[in-house]
């Protein structure tokens, strides 16, 4: 299987341009025959707190339509960053695209201090199956906390995918916490990142993929868009640093 993860710098707010941004990187995985790309915590908008009232959607989103006849032409799950909102509140999710599935969403269900005054608390979607691989999701503030990460073990994962906004002065902090959730139950990381400017944060980037000993395999930059895509039968990797802009 070819599990990819990309990087992307998205405008605030800006659904329309971020949705054109997401599908060239899209089709870039596609071109290098990607099973599945994951994008970074609320790639659609932005991780912009202040305005997820005005944002947040559902995961049918008409919007979102083109994602998911991407994913039946071209047979990749799609996993994109968005606020979605419910009869309780907002949550902070991942919307997934699946060949000739229906969409599912995957919450955030452990929010760090300062988010529970735009979001609530949502619920996490069970690890899926992707090829011979069983694949859970995490975002951001989740991958500290332990008893997520040995849930995804305990439900039999065997590659886990952190959608993330890591600002420069956190990112090497959750670098060392994914690799050694990885090299703990033995699970293939990889991690999605932001760059560029955020929320008020300086993201920065270093989106990764670690092996199941931790080992750090590939990582993009701090400034660029791009894509890491890993081979697991094969182990190899591609790199792909994009001049792509979402403006």
């Amino acid at each position: 299987m070819k599990i990819c993860v990309a990087q992307t710098a998205p405008i605030k707010g800006a659904i329309s341009k971020n949705i054109e941004s997401h599908k060239k990187l899209i089709m870039l995985a596609v071109q290098k025959s990607a099973n599945i790309i994951v994008f970074p915590e609320l790639s659609i908008t932005g991780y912009e707190p202040e305005l997820a009232a005005k944002l947040a959607t559902t995961m049918n989103d008409k919007r979102f339509d083109e994602f998911q006849e991407i994913s039946d032409l071209h047979k990749i799950i799609i996993g994109i960053g968005v606020p979605t909102k419910n009869e309780n509140g907002i949550c902070i999710s991942m919307v997934l695209f699946q060949p000739n599935k229906e969409r599912k969403t995957y919450s955030k269900a452990y929010l760090h201090s300062g988010e529970e005054k735009y979001f609530i608390a949502g619920k996490n979607l069970a690890p899926i199956t992707g090829g011979n691989h069983k694949i859970a999701f995490a975002i951001c503030y989740e991958t500290s906390i332990e008893d997520h990460a040995e849930k995804a073990y305990k439900n039999k994962a065997d590659v886990y995918m952190a959608s993330v906004l890591n600002s420069i002065n956190g990112v090497d902090k959750d670098l060392h916490r994914i690799s050694e959730t990885a090299k703990k139950y033995k699970m293939l990381a990889l991690m999605a990142n932001l760059v560029g400017k955020s929320g008020g944060y300086d993201c920065a980037g270093k989106s990764s993929v670690w092996n199941n000993e931790g080992k750090l395999i590939e990582q993009l930059d701090e400034a660029n868009q791009g894509i890491i895509i890993f081979d697991s039968i094969t182990e190899q990797v591609i790199k792909k640093v994009t001049s792509i802009k979402s403006n």
